[in-house]
């Protein structure tokens, strides 16, 4: 078997919906040794959750729990009984990394809190993601990925004037998951050096927030807080989302390219108009130029005409893509970045690649595991219980 990047690290994973799950994907898919712990019976909840495969809801047949869980090795364990707990353990001693997204209040209550796993493994980086983190007022808060996006600011910088609004998906879980694998690989370099293992405690809250252009850049150094970014008062017209022949296209000249655009809309002379002259005539008559120029161009041509026109001229547009197009798109085909691996249950299934690609260590494409798949394999070969321990186990509903 070719050498990964994180080929020989163990990863307990106590994870589960989208956050952790992400984290601990992206270990897997590098070659770590992920051991996700599942609920007896019902497992990890995203299997529970759509889309299903064929739209037949099925535990095995859920396209999110798939992605999330590429190249895992799922057991089932019940943690809310002692054994259930002597198992896990059992497992975290020696392991590299434990990942887990329970509420703050969980882990101690388990009696698997940091410093209780410390004890046995002093080298063990124990990874927590949670809503609000471990410490704070909000710590014990319910929340959702809505509640995230408007307690940290993202909805305050997204929508029209009048009315707020939720980026697409679970944007927030998904950054928090790619933040907690730069966190615990940063951990591990740092136990690299001294030998030492660390709590990682990354909030979801402050992942969003601290990827705010207005928490970052605006505010704290001069004082302006925008409702939303690309405003044509702040940035120049013309700039923003418009309509054309077969959809929407992004209008952004780049600076000093008023020139360029005067050669898109087919008329080199328009640069001496004084409304491609003047910027700030521009944004004073915003609706003027839009009537006079740009909307007669855009209703004559298809978005990827205007795209494609747009990047001779080296104007940075871009138009709206459906996911259906993402699949057939010529770019990410030639990069091969949708990949397929086949599932017991679901045949082949196509799902998104890398985010990043490796010159060496590569990544590597895998299917989620079965509920409890590896539960002979780790416990009877990793810990030395028999088939009839494995028995007993399942009977009192341990695993």
């Amino acid at each position: 078997m070719e050498e990964q990047a994180l080929s020989g690290l163990k990863v307990l994973d106590l994870t589960h919906f989208i956050a952790g799950p992400y984290c601990t994907k992206l270990m897997a898919d590098l070659g770590a040794e992920v051991i996700k712990v599942e609920r007896t019976g019902q497992g990890d909840g995203a299997r529970a959750l759509s889309p299903f495969f064929g739209d037949e809801p099925h535990p095995e047949k859920s396209g999110l729990f798939f992605y999330l869980n590429t190249n895992k090795k799922s057991i089932t364990l019940n943690l809310k009984s002692e054994t259930g707990v002597r198992l896990l353990k059992e497992l975290a001693r020696d392991a590299d990394v434990v990942v887990e997204n329970f509420e703050p209040r969980v882990m101690p209550y388990l009696g698997l809190s940091y410093e209780e796993l410390k004890a046995i493994n002093p080298s063990l980086v124990m990874t927590s993601i949670s809503n609000f983190g471990q410490t704070g007022p909000y710590r014990d808060y319910k929340a959702t990925g809505l509640t995230i996006m408007a307690l940290g600011g993202p909805m305050a910088i997204t929508g029209d004037e009048d009315r707020p609004l939720k980026p697409g998906g679970s944007q927030a879980e998904y950054m928090a998951g790619l933040m907690g694998f730069s966190a615990t690989l940063i951990a591990l370099l740092w136990r690299e050096e001294t030998g030492l293992g660390q709590h990682v405690d990354l909030s979801i809250m402050e992942c969003v927030s601290g990827n705010l252009e207005g928490a970052t850049t605006e505010y704290p150094y001069l004082g302006i807080s925008r409702r939303r970014l690309m405003q044509r008062f702040t940035y120049g017209h013309p700039m923003g989302l418009y309509p054309c022949k077969d959809g929407y296209v992004i209008i952004i000249p780049g600076l000093g390219k008023m020139d360029s655009m005067a050669m898109l809309l087919g008329d080199p002379s328009l640069v001496e108009h004084e409304l491609f002259k003047s910027s700030r005539l521009r944004q004073q008559r915003a609706k003027e130029f839009d009537e006079l120029f740009l909307l007669p161009y855009l209703r004559e041509h298809t978005r990827r005409e205007v795209f494609e026109q747009a990047q001779e001229l080296r104007m940075p547009f871009g138009y709206v893509m459906g996911i259906d197009e993402l699949l057939e798109d010529a770019h990410l085909q030639a990069r091969g970045f949708f990949v397929k691996a086949e599932h017991p249950q679901m045949g082949e299934v196509t799902y998104p690649g890398p985010p990043f690609r490796m010159g060496e260590g590569p990544w590597k494409a895998g299917r989620s595991p079965l509920l409890g798949e590896h539960n002979e394999e780790i416990y009877r070969q990793r810990l030395g219980y028999t088939r009839e321990d494995l028995v007993q186990l399942r009977e009192r509903e341990i695993i």
